[in-house]
């Protein structure tokens, strides 16, 4: 399908978008691999529900199971246009880039060698992921849970431990954070 000849009006519109843009519409339809908008400006789209489409990461900056737990069909929104998709004659939108990336304020308040406290939310066999406040999870490599030989993950904590942890990296192009299990001095020292 050549969309410039056969939509004209719906190609128009979308050339004429600037990646940044803020558009409003509403939800028209949540499928499995993301979110229709119908944008309040510009001519509605031949075969979908709607010119707007949210990929799932584009949706949110935490981690979320389904769609309709970020938004509803009906639901009014506002979005950052990202780019024109010439193959489905789409605007690419995002709605996390309507908030603030919580990594980044994170990343601002927090500095390397701070100690903090979380909740292991996850172990791989590699490490455990901890939860910090507000949401920001880092991982703690297998060589930072003990200060002994390194052992199974499983064996040295548990999910749903809180766990005391000490900042070693922040990579905020990344979005990583690293960190390593907070030793408590002993209490058999003189």
């Amino acid at each position: 399908m050549d969309g410039a000849s056969e939509h004209p009006e719906l190609w128009a519109f979308l050339a004429s978008l600037t990646p940044g843009e803020r558009m409003s519409g509403t939800v028209a339809a949540i499928e499995s691999f993301g979110v229709f908008v119908a944008l309040d400006d510009g001519p509605a789209h031949p075969l979908f529900p709607g010119v707007g489409f949210i990929t799932h990461p584009e949706l949110a900056w935490h981690h979320f199971d389904e769609a309709s737990d970020v938004v509803q069909v009906g639901q009014r929104v506002t979005c950052e246009f990202l780019q024109f998709d010439t193959w489905n004659l789409e605007a690419r939108l995002s709605l996390r880039a309507m908030r603030p990336d919580p990594f980044q304020e994170f990343a601002d308040r927090v500095e390397v060698g701070q100690t903090l406290h979380g909740e292991v939310t996850k172990l791989v066999p590699f490490g455990a992921f901890v939860r910090l406040t507000g949401g920001i999870e880092g991982l703690v490599h297998r060589q930072h849970l003990t200060s002994g030989p390194a052992e199974e993950v499983s064996d040295v904590v548990r999910v749903g431990e809180e766990m005391a942890v000490v900042v070693t990296e922040i990579d905020r192009s990344r979005r990583r954070l690293s960190l390593a299990r907070r030793q408590e001095p002993s209490s058999d020292s003189p």
